[in-house]
């Protein structure tokens, strides 16, 4: 019988697995995205956009799609829908496994403020500059709207959602961004300090090497723990290592 991997999406790993899978003869592979961006890049094999309904919701799906095996390969920050996995696979037996590329490490030159959430990311900034490059996510804003003595430049794929800081310029750009162009930026705008989330992906990690080189504070969010109990792998051959050891 031919297996069903149900593939919750919309890193590039996800993209990667998807490909990989969905070339082995006979093999389903459902890759599920969430839906907040308007224009995902394309994906292999079957595609479903929007939300499960929670927990139960996923559960149910997996239930009715007679699903073999469940991969998390979301954002390392999308604390709600790993849950969500967690508990759907617990409840329904479907073995599951999550995705986690490694998160970035500080090296010599860096000036990192590690901080455990937004708001005590904001709750630095005064002390650090007054012109803040923010690469945190275009629905996280909301910690940064009482800084109103900061000027914020704001990068994303898409027109951020609000509320936003009073101060704020936003740069629609897709990258991925070389150190050049992330050094061009820091000049161009004046930048003081770099605001960013450990999502460890090596695409993005050019404008920590830009602020390293220009000596900048960078205030570094780290990522959420993981449910207790799940399996986790670093890299797209180890999901499917994985896959090939698992009973379906």
């Amino acid at each position: 019988m031919s297996p069903h991997i149900l593939i919750l999406g919309g890193t590039t790993e996800a993209r990667e697995l998807a490909a990989a899978l969905a070339s082995r003869p006979g093999w389903r592979v459902t890759t599920s995205l969430a839906g907040r961006v308007t224009r995902p890049g394309a994906v292999a094999g079957e595609v479903r956009v929007g939300g499960f309904g929670g927990a139960e919701g996923l559960a149910d799906w997996l239930r009715e799609e007679q699903v073999d095996a469940l991969v998390d390969a979301t954002h390392p920050f999308a604390r709600a829908i790993t849950a969500h996995a967690a508990r759907a696979a617990a409840a329904t037996g479907v073995p599951s496994v999550v995705l986690r590329r490694p998160g970035w490490r500080p090296g010599p030159g860096d000036r990192w403020h590690p901080v455990d959430s937004l708001d005590e990311a904001a709750r630095l900034l005064p002390g650090l500059g007054r012109r803040v490059f923010l690469t945190t996510g275009r629905m996280e804003l909301a910690a940064f709207v009482p800084l109103t003595a900061l000027h914020f430049v704001v990068r994303s794929v898409e027109l951020p959602e609000p509320p936003l800081p009073p101060h704020t310029e936003v740069l629609l750009a897709r990258g991925p961004f070389t150190v050049a162009d992330e050094s061009a930026l820091l000049h161009e705008h004046r930048i003081d300090v770099l605001v960013t989330k450990d999502s460890g992906a090596a695409a993005t990690s050019a404008k920590l090497t830009a602020a390293r080189e220009l000596a900048l504070p960078v205030v570094v969010v780290r990522r959420p723990a993981l449910p207790d109990g799940v399996t986790a792998v670093p890299d797209v051959a180890g999901v499917q290592r994985w896959l090939d050891l698992t009973p379906r």
